[in-house]
């Protein structure tokens, strides 16, 4: 087990949560859940606590209500390995309710704000050509959805 687990709050939804990561990431396990019960802080048999993995990374999260929400501050970065990986991130985690922001950034239709990176974005920005890893940076800032053959193109300066 890691030594860190991030923690998520959600309002009351965290079973319907866990079932559309299950939709979305590969190789998902639910490694279990906890309900209210009788006479406790929350509706009967509803999940209180639930823990599951999502590509390798555990998670635990709680239906704690609506005391907190989710925001930017904290987001978490899914490496992909090209165009297509990325694509598929990106449709599957704006669906039903999620947003895109700027720069690969989405959030779900729960709030939790994804990052969705191409390697290529690493090739670019930090290449050993300092101009065109300015220009792949120019680039990105004015993307939503990051596109690997746009990133190349303006490394090379095309």
């Amino acid at each position: 087990m890691s030594r860190i687990t991030p923690s998520l709050w959600f309002d009351d939804n965290l079973e319907e949560a866990m079932e559309f990561y299950a939709s979305v990431f590969p190789d998902t396990k639910i490694h279990g859940t906890a309900r209210y019960p009788e006479g406790g802080m929350g509706e009967p048999g509803k999940v209180m606590t639930g823990d599951f993995e999502l590509l390798g990374q555990r998670f635990n999260a709680i239906n704690g209500g609506p005391h907190f929400k989710f925001s930017e501050a904290i987001s978490f970065i899914i490496n992909c390995e090209d165009q297509a990986e990325v694509d598929y991130y990106w449709d599957k985690l704006t669906q039903g309710g999620g947003a895109e922001s700027q720069c690969g950034w989405v959030k779900d239709k729960f709030g939790v704000s994804w990052q969705i990176v191409p390697k290529a974005l690493y090739r670019t920005v930090t290449g050993s050509d300092p101009a065109g890893a300015q220009r792949a940076t120019k680039a990105m800032l004015g993307m939503k959805k990051l596109i690997v053959a746009d990133l190349e193109k303006a490394y090379r300066g095309e």
